[in-house]
């Protein structure tokens, strides 16, 4: 049996840092329901390297909440998407390997698999009506609003830009109403493309996708200084796969996340961009009942949180201090990593896949900067 709406939402409130619109969302699962019909939500990563905590137990978290509001989710592997944007140099074949790398985390990293389904895009594409609906999205959006798309794949508008790169941003408004989806559930990096496809969908005679946002865990490095705000600086905040200092990966040793976690940044009483509290807020206490962190008895003694607000005001009080958090969030993460690393330890298809993505992306990076 369901949960009540209301519990439902709330919910997908935790989820979502922005949901456009919620009295549209609250009304299309109340449809659903009434008619019998499942609720679709989606999210679509390019398979371009190794896979981030964020991608991988941040994103089960979310999905599990979904899951448990009654909703089924769909992960696109956008490896047609990945070869556009020149990942790999464009080989197809390299991409779906690392897609099958991204599925293998996934399988151990705690999602709830049973109402989850894995789509390639190259499995999409074999169909004339998809790039049919490619077809009808290019000729009702004009080239300026698309090239301000880009950003959902890391590209600006003053980039210069390949013709297949133009591509990508009308394939990813078509996967939504291809799968199709009734949610778009993506980081809000991904907004500018979920707001196209809501203004195209009346041309389209399809129904308006409803967009939840998640948060976008930031790297773990001192933020840049700039002038943007809201949703850019989140943009310009968040961790970066090619910087391997700026995020801990599902495969890191204890000994990596060790130093990425004490070099990180962390200044004492600032809750506001501050990396080590995100993880906090955001893995930590979505994943554990109680936080313990152990410290001296000059410092306070050990102390046990059973929320993150309260950690949070400590914090800010100057009441903890980074020298007894950063040990504590060692320690959580690396008891997080564990069954993913025994995994890709002892299963031979694992481990195959892994060196397989290593040896890969080491030869790609190297021929980006053959300096």
């Amino acid at each position: 049996m369901s949960l009540p709406l209301e519990e439902r939402i709330s919910l997908l409130k935790e989820v979502g840092e922005e949901i456009i619109e919620i009295e549209e969302l609250a009304e299309m699962i109340k449809w659903k329901e009434e008619h019998g019909q499942p609720i679709y939500a989606y999210d679509g990563f390019e398979p371009s390297g190794n896979i981030h905590i964020a991608q991988g137990i941040l994103r089960a978290i979310n999905v599990n909440k979904l899951i448990k509001a009654g909703i089924r989710f769909k992960f696109l592997v956008a490896d047609w998407h990945a070869a556009a944007n020149h990942k790999f140099g464009g080989d197809l074949q390299v991409i779906k390997k690392v897609g099958d790398f991204f599925i293998e985390v996934w399988k151990v990293c705690g999602m709830e698999l049973d109402k989850v389904e894995f789509i390639y895009a190259s499995d999409l594409v074999k169909d004339p009506k998809y790039w049919e609906l490619v077809l009808n999205i290019a000729i009702n959006t004009s080239l300026n609003r698309v090239i301000r798309c880009t950003q959902i794949m890391g590209r600006s508008e003053t980039d210069t830009l390949t013709a297949s790169q133009i591509l990508y941003p009308l394939m990813q408004a078509a996967d939504i109403f291809y799968l199709p989806a009734d949610i778009c559930q993506l980081g809000m990096d991904q907004r500018k493309v979920n707001m196209l496809a809501r203004e195209i969908a009346k041309k389209l005679n399809r129904p308006k996708p409803i967009a939840i946002h998640h948060h976008m865990l930031m790297g773990l490095k001192k933020p840049p200084i700039s002038d943007l705000t809201g949703m850019e600086r989140s943009i310009q905040l968040k961790m970066s796969k090619s910087d391997p200092d700026s995020a801990i990966f599902m495969l890191d040793s204890p000994a990596d996340v060790k130093r990425k976690i004490n070099k990180a940044y962390c200044p004492p009483k600032q809750i506001e961009e501050n990396p080590i509290l995100e993880y906090c807020k955001y893995i930590i206490f979505q994943t554990k009942k109680t936080f313990f962190i152990k410290r001296p008895e000059k410092y306070g003694g050990d102390i046990e949180y059973e929320s993150y607000e309260d950690l949070e005001r400590d914090y800010r009080q100057g009441k903890l201090n980074p020298p007894d958090l950063k040990p504590a969030v060692i320690k959580s993460l690396n008891e997080l990593l564990i069954p993913i690393r025994t995994h890709f330890e002892k299963n031979k298809k694992a481990r195959e896949l892994a060196e397989f993505v290593k040896r890969e992306y080491e030869k790609y990076m190297k021929k980006k900067s053959p300096n």
